[in-house]
């Protein structure tokens, strides 16, 4: 317990403070630029990008070795990622547009396409006399333990710059991401756009390739979007929360392995970012599970409110258990289902309620009005006092429950 308080104050030496500061920002980034695509419903074309990456790193080592260069040079092997993975974008933008095939279908082929050349192509690598300790195994899976100052400053300023981007775009990407036809039909380019959405992903896909690999990068583009969800509508907000949701999964993934040297860093950032979106999902305050059966509860209750004094006012025996311990908890019950006073008034009013509404439903002819009738509404929530005063009148005076 020890270890982790001082791996979360960033006190458990030089490195680990960086690989957490790092993971922190690249979580942050990935989050916040990964929303998009998830709010356009193409959250696997980040899968695709990732796959797409690796055929790049095994060129860019080729071609640097072939040159004379040293292959393991971090800035080719990213250049290289970025040049297929934009490849395999333009790919899937060009089979969607151009072929039959359903973007799912174009997803699946560039992903399995670029990934068998990539491993294809490592292969080779290991072979080769200069790639047998190359590493290049470690854009997989990732190395976010061997993080170095210069790679916490690429996330810094990469992330910097695609957040940016985000934030200052996100009024058109939101247009095209809820109704891509309404914004071409504004005057929006939506290939443009949805292909800048693309080129986000793919930045922080290449970004983060070395310290959490291809396929963890993919976890951080996608949970916490999804995470953020639960906690807005807005699109503006969910950027922010989903960075937020980003980078403490970074943040505390970092520090949990940190504490715990044998657990490897990457997953453990991906299973922090999946235990908070278990959280959002369970306890969000509009959109979480909890929320929802607290809702169906309270709705629940007034159905069989409702069912139980309309029942009193019929003089119909309640014969629904629960309907009568919940007049009886509201005092408009006895134990033996006899109503109070309070209950007689209340059935009375529920009764007149009803009346009213067949007396509006003959004035109004207006379905948009009129059928906002639930049963649970209650009338003066629709109607003005004056338009209820007229109900009143052509219903006449109130008759009493319990009258004869």
């Amino acid at each position: 317990m020890t270890g982790l308080l001082d791996a979360l104050l960033l006190q458990a030496g030089y490195n680990a403070a960086l690989v957490a500061i790092g993971a922190a920002l690249l979580g942050f980034a990935a989050g916040a630029s990964g929303t998009f695509m998830f709010l356009r419903k193409r959250a696997l074309v980040s899968d695709a990008v990732a796959h797409a990456t690796l055929p790049g790193v095994g060129l860019a080592f080729i071609v640097m070795v072939s040159l004379g260069g040293d292959g393991r040079n971090l800035a080719g092997l990213l250049l290289g990622s970025a040049v297929t993975a934009w490849i395999g974008l333009l790919v899937i933008e060009w089979m969607t547009r151009r072929t039959r095939l359903a973007e799912d279908a174009a997803i699946g082929a560039v992903l399995g396409v670029f990934f068998g050349i990539g491993i294809v192509l490592l292969t080779v690598v290991q072979t080769m006399s200069a790639g047998r300790q190359a590493g290049l195994e470690s854009f997989l899976l990732g190395s976010t333990a061997g993080m170095l100052l210069q790679d916490a400053v690429v996330i810094a300023v990469g992330g910097s710059l695609a957040v940016l981007a985000t934030w200052l775009m996100r009024r058109p990407m939101t247009l095209v991401a809820f109704d891509s036809e309404y914004a071409a039909a504004a005057g929006y380019d939506v290939r443009r756009i949805d292909l800048l959405m693309m080129a986000l992903v793919m930045a922080i896909t290449v970004i983060g390739l070395k310290l959490v690999g291809l396929i963890l990068i993919v976890a951080l583009l996608i949970i916490p979007p999804v995470a953020a969800r639960f906690w807005s509508e807005r699109a503006g907000r969910v950027i922010w929360i989903a960075g937020g949701v980003g980078g403490a999964a970074g943040y505390l993934g970092a520090a949990m392995s940190a504490s715990a040297p044998a657990l490897p860093t990457g997953p453990i950032i991906v299973l922090v970012a999946a235990a908070i979106f278990v959280l959002s999902l369970l306890f969000a305050p509009v959109r979480g599970v909890l929320a929802a059966l607290l809702r169906h509860r309270r709705f629940q209750r007034r159905v069989h409110r409702r069912q139980g004094l309309l029942a009193l006012a019929a003089h119909h025996p309640i014969r629904e258990a629960y309907t009568l311990r919940l007049l009886a908890r509201e005092g408009l019950v006895r134990p033996d289902g006899v109503p109070t006073e309070a209950g007689r008034a209340q059935a009375a009013k529920v009764a007149r309620d009803e009346r009213r509404w067949e007396v509006a439903r003959e004035i109004h002819q207006d379905a948009g009005l009129t059928g906002r009738y639930d049963g649970l509404t209650p009338i003066e929530e629709v109607f003005t006092p004056d338009e209820i005063a007229e109900f009143d009148r052509r219903l006449g005076p109130p008759v009493a429950v319990g009258a004869r």
